[in-house]
């Protein structure tokens, strides 16, 4: 498909038929496209190569948005496939699934509670506003407050009553813009395998699913 800039488009968003959420919606040409995935301005080439391997190797029709400070992939889509009641969204542009969600919060919180634990109070309280900074310039469902992103810090995610409605696109930025955090307060890349430890605590199935969603996900390479 295409590389289009931001003036070329226009960028809307409708009401999902069963929750409480927006879905960001992409019109170009009288076609109308879902987001699937952002990246930082850093990004370029992970950007390009994730939208190449869905347009040319799984034959998605996709377009790449170039915007000043992030690239984003977007999912062609047909309106009435989203706001017919009852409808699901495209697997390769839908909602997350609920333990894709609970495992990126383990993951986070294991990054959390390392800088705590091995860096002190006041590295972890500057990690904290930098991740809520994080889920407010991204807007983040269910995590701008303060308070809401204590409870994603400290809230057993396996034990919540009611996981946050995120998109696939969310986890991405979430574990991209974790490892960047995490390298810049610990100097390195060496806790990553440290932090994935936090899994084991998720039951086997779960697990295993959401690490093979991670390998094709942008952001799994960090997490390797």
């Amino acid at each position: 498909m295409f590389i289009l800039k931001r003036q070329d488009v226009e960028i809307t968003s409708i009401q999902h038929p069963k929750k409480d959420q927006p879905i960001p919606i992409l019109h170009y040409q009288g076609q109308t496209f879902r987001l699937i995935s952002v990246f930082n301005a850093a990004q370029e080439e992970d950007a390009k190569s994730f939208w190449r391997d869905l347009t040319d190797n799984r034959g998605k029709a996709c377009v790449l948005l170039e915007e000043p400070d992030r690239y984003s992939v977007w999912g062609k889509v047909r309106l009435e496939q989203l706001t017919a009641e009852g409808a699901e969204a495209p697997v390769e542009a839908g909602e997350a699934a609920s333990t894709f969600v609970q495992a990126a919060l383990l993951l986070l919180q294991a990054v959390y509670i390392d800088i705590e634990d091995l860096l002190g109070a006041r590295q972890v309280n500057t990690f904290q506003k930098e991740i809520t900074a994080v889920f407010q310039h991204w807007r983040f469902p269910q995590a701008t407050s303060p308070d809401a992103v204590n409870q994603l810090l400290t809230v057993d995610p396996l034990g919540f009553t009611q996981v946050p409605l995120w998109q696939e696109h969310h986890l991405n930025t979430l574990l991209q813009e974790l490892h960047r955090l995490g390298k810049e307060h610990f100097g390195n890349a060496n806790f990553t395998q440290r932090v994935m430890d936090a899994l084991q605590d998720m039951p086997a199935k779960d697990r295993n699913q959401f690490l093979t969603w991670l390998n094709q996900a942008p952001a799994g390479k960090l997490w390797h």
